[in-house]
């Protein structure tokens, strides 16, 4: 690990469609299909940021469907702008302005505003039958130049891109509702993928204030991973009669979600050390089941002196790092928050 690393943790077309990551006046203009709340919160994210964005539904309906539905998208996306500005997020006087950015094109206009589109986002139901139907029509009617990232949460990306013509162009961008606030959209790429295509697309992201976290084809990429096992134990623990709710999530607010707000899992195994995890799972193993049995990599490191910060390796190269510098950096981070939250405690 790098020490920098360790330490610093249709309406009216426009003009000009501009490769992404070229001068600030020339942005991409960014659809999303499906008009849902994912797609409300990407077009919220762009907009935000100067992007013209279409909300395509490519769904049949008759007008005055159409027309509530695009009613119900608009009062959406401004209704969380104005919950933004009543936070001092913004001056909500830019609001009329971002939302002028925000157009809505129903089933007979989505193959004008497609052949506008530079990157596509596909946020159609979480269905095959869904995704199957939409990017086929998506891919006749956009540009052959334009990104198309789909937005599923539950299906590998390399299944998904048998759907997309030239699927060079396709990839998979997983955002985290709300969409719009969330920093991280996790970017997976499939074998396919054009190494271009990954570096605009994600130069697209960063340049609207996006964190990218990329990951292989695998089921449930990053977050829902390890989500869904902090959740699954979480309501275990309920039904055990363990803890209350309330003091699980307490718990989790001021002690576990405090911790990993600071720093990554593997690196607070590094930090506290891999024995801590290994000597942790050898009991837990035994007496809560299979399910807390380390992987063989925590042995194979133990094994090779691999025991985090104190001994200079561990999942990360720490030999070359300032570790009091990272360490001071690290606190500091904590006791930011704490005098945030109103938690930090003084001398008496």
């Amino acid at each position: 690990m790098a020490t920098k690393k360790v330490a610093k943790k249709v309406a009216k077309p426009v003009a000009k469609r501009a490769v992404v990551g070229a001068a600030h006046h020339e942005r991409a203009v960014i659809g999303a299909l499906g008009a849902g709340r994912m797609g409300r919160g990407i077009a919220h994210a762009f907009a935000f940021a100067g992007h013209e964005v279409w909300l395509i539904d490519v769904k049949a309906r008759s007008p005055e469907d159409a027309k509530r539905l695009e009613k119900e998208a608009r009062a959406e996306v401004k209704t969380s702008l104005q919950l933004l500005a009543s936070l001092k997020a913004f001056d909500r006087r830019a609001i009329p302005k971002i939302m002028a950015r925000v157009h809505f094109a129903a089933l007979a206009d989505a193959p004008s505003a497609l052949k506008h589109v530079d990157v596509l986002f596909e946020g159609v139901p979480e269905t095959m039958a869904a995704k199957r139907a939409g990017l086929a029509y998506a891919c006749r009617h956009l540009r052959a130049n334009a990104i198309i990232a789909s937005t599923t949460s539950t299906f590998l990306v390399t299944d998904v891109a048998k759907f997309v013509t030239r699927p060079q162009r396709f990839l998979n961008g997983h955002w985290l509702n709300p969409a719009f606030l969330i920093p991280l959209v996790e970017v997976s790429p499939h074998a396919g993928t054009s190494p271009a295509v990954l570096r605009r697309f994600r130069a697209l992201l960063e340049s609207v204030g996006k964190e990218v976290a990329l990951c292989k084809p695998a089921p449930g990429f990053i977050v829902p991973r390890l989500q869904s096992l902090i959740m699954s134990e979480a309501a275990r623990m309920v039904e055990e009669g363990t803890a209350t709710p309330e003091d699980i999530d307490h718990a989790v607010r001021y002690g576990f979600g405090f911790r990993y707000a600071n720093m990554g899992p593997v690196e607070f195994i590094d930090f506290g050390g891999l024995d801590i995890l290994h000597y942790a799972n050898l009991y837990l193993s035994r007496t809560l089941g299979k399910r807390y049995r380390a992987p063989a990599i925590i042995g194979r490191y133990m094994q090779e002196g691999r025991r985090g910060l104190r001994e200079g390796r561990g999942f990360y190269d720490w030999r070359k790092v300032d570790t009091a510098a990272y360490r001071k950096a690290t606190l500091g981070r904590m006791v930011a928050m704490l005098r945030f939250m109103n938690r930090l405690p003084a001398p008496r």
